[in-house]
């Protein structure tokens, strides 16, 4: 029970790793506020984690991260109803209907708005929550990154699939590393850490093809599951790490060596 008691909020919740990460708060004693954009999403997984963990220990909030009143109002009814907020994961991963183009194929339009939603949907969440935390004394952000945030791609493993790595995806998850060192330093003296996390690919029905030339790059495993990254944040999340600061933890089987 590293982080009993402690009230987290995910934004992007709903989604493949958020679930995994509300499971292992919810494992480790903590309160999860899973809050995510899809309601309809956000009412399915609230019955499968009220079957799969028996537990009251998680609630819902529709979230958009690109709005300063929705994230204002999460915080207010948050604070309202758990008089107090320990954390904040940034997971949410917006996107348009063009994202995920080949180089020469994205638009500019397309380019910025992914980078604006995704990127500054980062920034929101991060000044709101951040002002709280200094009113309430401390407090933790965990920002989720990639590994391609830390390397170039390597587009060859992606020869012979119809996939890519999406320009956008370099931008946003790198952007994202360096805003953790920014904020972590920005917020120096204020008691209110901030950290990244950069997982390796995460299975999600991915051809076997990608997948066999994924692994080959790898040291042990391979591809991961999304329950591969909760230690990483249940370790962020506790008073374990207290003087980590402005680090980004990568997990990868070693892909990126």
């Amino acid at each position: 029970m590293l982080i009993k008691g402690k009230v987290i909020v995910i934004t992007g919740g709903a989604g493949l790793i958020g679930q995994e990460f509300a499971k292992a708060i919810i494992d480790q004693g903590g309160m999860v506020i899973i809050a995510d954009i899809d309601e309809e999403r956000m009412q399915c997984v609230s019955k499968e984690l009220s079957q799969e963990l028996k537990s009251d220990s998680v609630d819902f909030f529709k979230l958009d991260i690109t709005s300063k009143n929705s994230i204002s109002e999460c915080i207010e009814y948050v604070n309202g109803k758990y008089k107090r907020i320990d954390a904040l994961i940034n997971n949410a991963y917006p996107r348009n209907k063009n994202y995920g183009r080949h180089f020469f194929d994205v638009e500019y339009d397309d380019f910025v708005e992914n980078l604006g939603m995704n990127l500054g949907g980062c920034i929101i969440p991060s000044q709101l929550f951040s002002l709280y935390f200094q009113k309430q004394g401390y407090g933790n952000i965990v920002n989720i990154s990639s590994i391609y945030g830390v390397i170039a791609p390597k587009f060859e493993i992606y020869n012979n699939t119809e996939m890519t790595m999406p320009v956008e995806y370099a931008a946003i998850k790198s952007g994202m590393l360096h805003l953790t060192k920014y904020m972590a330093k920005y917020l120096k003296g204020t008691n209110i850490r901030v950290n990244a996390i950069s997982p390796g690919g995460i299975l999600d029905g991915q051809p076997n093809e990608f997948l066999r030339k994924y692994n080959q790059k790898c040291s042990t495993k391979g591809m991961l599951d999304g329950k591969d990254l909760n230690g990483t944040l249940i370790f962020l999340l506790s008073d374990m790490s207290s003087y980590v600061n402005g680090q980004n933890l990568v997990v990868d089987d070693g892909f990126i060596l």
